[in-house]
């Protein structure tokens, strides 16, 4: 059984209120828990004290039982200090993605046989211009109505 520690919403609709739970991985989000350790107002101001309210002691007892905290959870947590120690309850660094921005393998597809096209297009633009030009006969009948118009 994995163990989680994550938010599970309450509050009404437009009001969001969380509790922080311990949770088996495979229950729903605002389902079953096995124990409250807290709570997150996400209304509130950042800088309020009452914004974040997490157990540390709980939280540290149940991370050295195996249970994984979610992104969000691990944010909190990682600005808890228990008493007497200098270290945070869990150790949190920030994601890094380099892949996030690019284009799933379709959109990649799609792109390079746009380039293809592009550069087809532009090779049979130079073929032309290479072959020589067919030359145009000036049209001499509208020459003598221009004249006509113009008298």
């Amino acid at each position: 059984m994995s163990l989680k520690i994550r938010l599970a919403r309450g509050g009404s609709k437009k009001r969001p209120f969380y509790s922080v739970v311990i949770a088996d991985a495979r229950a729903p989000r605002d389902g079953r828990f096995i124990e409250k350790i807290g709570v997150y107002d996400p209304r509130l101001a950042k800088d309020s004290g009452e914004r974040v309210k997490i157990d540390g002691v709980k939280a540290a007892a149940w991370i050295k039982k195996g249970a994984q905290p979610t992104e969000r959870v691990a944010r909190f947590l990682s600005q808890i200090t228990l008493e007497g120690e200098t270290a945070p309850v869990y150790t949190w660094a920030h994601g890094n993605n380099p892949n996030k921005g690019e284009p799933g393998k379709k959109a990649q597809d799609r792109v390079k046989e746009r380039a293809d096209k592009a550069t087809a297009a532009a090779e049979a633009a130079a073929e032309a211009a290479k072959a020589p030009a067919p030359v145009e006969e000036p049209a001499a009948e509208e020459a003598p109505a221009e004249e006509a118009a113009s008298e």
